[in-house]
């Protein structure tokens, strides 16, 4: 693992860019404004689930990240956690282990079927674009390794939507374990973007005899990385994230190990964090919008908009 993190092209970024490596795409002010003065109909999120994939490091966790491809139309450049979509089939039933999805319902605070799809998605999009798979033989088992031919093309199988997960871990006789994972926060693409998520965010440990491969067709680079490092680098304009990487990140950087932060991932609060969009005065005769995510105050962003005639008009 690198005790120094890798170095990212930044993608291009409006005429007053943040001095860290938030991402902000140059086309956000003018939707925003659009939002703020009604322009602009939101588009309903889809459900999502990332993880966070942890492993003991000697000196604290490190995070599996990847970031995203140059070409992706969503946070190119951006660095990431395994994850994606939720699959309509993630819905339907699925050999299962841990916590009841009554249990899991009550965690997410969805009904028992969008729950288990969540679930589902976390563990079926990390196998997809990490090869790691949290599942085992019975409740009490993880297989150890994914490495071989026949898993590979399970997983091509998987990402081209050719094969459900309940069938692949039903031709494997494997069984979901839910039990090994950790829910940690929820986040709402903001409504002015053209392609929104309603996001869980997971933790889960790297189990024993597995290791991580690139596979993600999505990601260009794949690394290891103390939460601390990421973060520092981010800070420096050196990583790019979104502000849900970089908060959940930084949430890491206390714990100890891996263990650590999943015994405390029960405790979190998952209620959604939504960006909030408003247009106010300047002080000069103009207005400017403010975009804030509540509860986490480092990504307010301030952006000018035209300034008023006088006659009021913009």
């Amino acid at each position: 693992m690198p005790s120094t993190p890798p170095s990212s092209a930044s993608p291009a970024r409006p005429s007053e860019p943040p001095s860290d490596g938030q991402w902000y795409p140059p086309e956000w002010p003018e939707r925003i404004r659009a939002l703020a003065e009604g322009r602009l109909t939101p588009v309903p999120p889809r459900r999502a689930a990332t993880v966070m994939l942890l492993r003991d490091s000697g000196g604290g966790p490190a995070v599996h990240m990847l970031r995203r491809r140059a070409s992706m139309a969503f946070a190119a450049g951006a660095y990431a956690y395994p994850g994606g979509g939720v699959d309509p089939r993630d819905e339907g039933a699925v050999a299962w282990a841990g916590p009841a999805r009554e249990e899991w319902a009550r965690r997410l605070g969805v009904e028992e079927a969008v729950a288990q799809a969540v679930v589902c998605a976390a563990v079926r999009e990390t196998f997809e674009e990490s090869g790691v798979l949290l599942a085992g033989p019975d409740p009490d088992t993880v297989v150890a390794d994914t490495t071989g031919e026949d898993w590979e093309a399970d997983r091509a199988a998987l990402v081209a939507r050719e094969l459900s997960f309940a069938e692949f871990l039903a031709r494997r006789e494997l069984v979901l374990r839910s039990d090994l994972l950790g829910a940690w926060a929820r986040w709402i693409t903001p409504e002015f973007e053209a392609r929104r998520y309603d996001t869980w965010f997971f933790v889960a440990a790297l189990p024993k005899g597995q290791r991580t491969r690139d596979v993600s067709g999505e990601a260009d680079r794949t690394v290891w990385i103390r939460p601390a490092d990421a973060a520092a680098a981010y800070d420096r304009g050196e990583l790019t994230m979104m502000p849900p990487t970089i908060a959940t990140l930084r949430q890491l950087m206390p714990y100890a190990d891996a263990a650590a932060a999943l015994e405390a991932s029960g405790e979190r609060d998952l209620t959604p964090v939504l960006a909030r969009a408003s247009l106010e005065d300047d002080g000069s005769g103009g207005q400017r919008v403010v975009l804030s995510w509540p509860g986490h105050e480092e990504f307010t962003k301030h952006v000018p908009t035209a300034r008023r005639t006088a006659g009021g008009a913009p």
